[in-house]
């Protein structure tokens, strides 16, 4: 073998295992790290998540010190599969449960589900059609999600204990994260808008739009796992039911990747301030899988 060939052949090679190296180091990256709510997913792929929030307060800023405690559960299906060859849509539907008690009750008693007359109340509260799109195709990071939820409550209080909006509700979120070179930092944001319409004398909310931007601050200490911060605020606008409301939340939380298709979710919020809303703290737990 000459000195050419020679040369050639250890390019060629270096060539082929760098390549290697490559794919190796892409194929180690896991979902929390490519898929934030962000990103869709491609044609015969199904992105589901399960998610649980159990809000519980004793203040607000209606009353001044401590009052009976009320606990509020929201358990949220959404499911989504990719249309299309270029990533740029995803059709599904959002399912939300819901179990609240009051009357100074236990937080985990939203858990027994008993119906208990003038304490408790639960059942599946709305549906709603959704898909996912991407608006600019160069920008693959920015997405909208559009949802359209039905209600399914009769009466959104009885014997004085709220279940949820009794409403249609127009929900447009706005999502977009950034990885920082080395992909140990991540930072996402999304602001969500809710347009809640209907007879005013059947829900609170009804004619007002619910504004709500967040950030999201992730630290991976492996592709794994991830460490992170969070802020919201939130801020009902009046269009015409005479109710504004507004509160912000500052928590954290961590996700784990289980397995190659499914990780886990944890946060913790709390809120820090607000008008015309309770001042309590948030418990979510979530399971994401990608197939």
């Amino acid at each position: 073998m000459n000195i050419l060939t020679r040369n050639l052949f250890l390019v060629v090679a270096f060539c082929a295992l760098f390549k290697g190296y490559s794919q190796d180091s892409l194929q180690q990256k896991s979902n929390i790290q490519q898929y934030t709510p962000s990103k869709l997913v491609g044609q015969g792929q199904y992105d589901v998540k399960w998610f649980n929030n159990l809000y519980t307060q004793t203040e607000s800023t209606f009353t001044e010190g401590k009052e009976p405690r009320q606990t509020f559960f929201t358990s949220t299906l959404e499911g989504y599969t990719g249309v299309g060859t270029n990533k740029r849509w995803n059709v599904g539907a959002i399912l939300e449960f819901r179990s609240n008690v009051i009357g100074d009750r236990s937080a985990l008693d939203v858990f027994k589900f008993d119906g208990e007359n003038n304490t408790a109340r639960s059942g599946l509260t709305s549906i709603a059609p959704s898909v996912k799109f991407v608006p600019i195709a160069s920008v693959s990071n920015f997405s909208i999600q559009s949802s359209f939820f039905i209600p399914l409550v009769d009466n959104e209080s009885e014997n004085g204990v709220f279940l949820d909006q009794k409403g249609y509700i127009w929900q447009n979120r706005f999502f977009y994260d950034y990885t920082f070179p080395g992909d140990k930092w991540q930072l996402f944001s999304e602001i969500n808008s809710e347009l809640s319409f209907g007879d005013k004398e059947e829900s609170f909310a009804n004619n007002s739009l619910n504004l709500s931007p967040g950030l999201f601050l992730s630290y991976f200490p492996s592709s794994k796992f991830t460490i992170l911060a969070l802020a919201q605020h939130s801020q009902r606008l009046d269009l015409g039911n005479n109710f504004t409301q507004d509160f912000t939340a500052l928590g954290g939380g961590a996700k784990y990747q289980l397995t190659s298709a499914l990780n886990l979710e944890i946060l913790y919020t709390n809120f820090v301030r607000g008008n015309n809303t309770g001042l309590g703290q948030t418990f979510n737990l979530g399971l994401r899988g990608i197939f």
